[in-house]
């Protein structure tokens, strides 16, 4: 499995020194819990400088207009990544029964529905991330999914609920909600006006 950042594996080939390595911000994968009910979706990229401040722009990014009730950011070069596989071939199938159970926890996320994003599936505790894949179909042999992501636990940045209360707003911000804009009311008064 490689890494989902195509930096990585070129920064591993080649020697740089210090002073030659890119100075570029690092991507990290964004996960939203639209609500308690819904799994947590993958729903895009941010890049920042560590995994505090892409937590930041993630809340800005992904939640600014959108309710939530929780998001989990990880750096892109901490996820591993299956295959995708070709018409109705499940990824389960591709890997081995070899499920060796260890202390590790890791985080699987699954695409499901082709065109659609990532979902979490569960936690899982392995030796390795093969093996995280594979008690996770044991565990649930009813999903089919045609990608896997996996991330180790200990790495994902999660919203705590004693910080929870970042996603409430003040009664006068209604951004959140469009009709708070009252647009229907501005064009009509703007129409009246003419």
């Amino acid at each position: 499995m490689e890494s989902l950042d195509p930096r990585i594996k070129p920064l591993n080939e080649v020697n740089y020194s210090e002073k030659d390595i890119p100075d570029q911000l690092k991507p990290y994968e964004v996960f939203i819990q639209l609500n308690k009910s819904k799994p947590f979706t993958h729903v895009g990229v941010v890049h920042a400088a560590d995994l505090d401040l892409a937590f930041l722009f993630a809340k800005e990014q992904y939640s600014r207009r959108l309710t939530c009730s929780g998001i989990w950011v990880m750096e892109t070069a901490d996820m591993y990544v299956s295959e995708l596989t070709d018409g109705d071939k499940n990824v389960f199938d591709l890997f081995t029964k070899d499920q060796k159970e260890g202390n590790t926890s890791f985080h699987l996320f699954i695409l499901n529905k082709r065109g659609k994003q990532q979902v979490f599936l569960d936690e899982i505790q392995a030796k390795d991330v093969v093996s995280a894949i594979s008690l996770a179909y044991q565990k649930h042999p009813e999903v089919m999914a045609y990608h896997v992501w996996v991330c180790e636990s200990n790495k994902i940045l999660k919203m705590e609920d004693e910080v929870a209360d970042i996603w409430n707003t003040l009664n006068e911000k209604g951004f959140r909600d469009a009709s708070a804009y009252r647009a229907g009311d501005k064009l009509k008064n703007f129409l009246a006006k003419k």
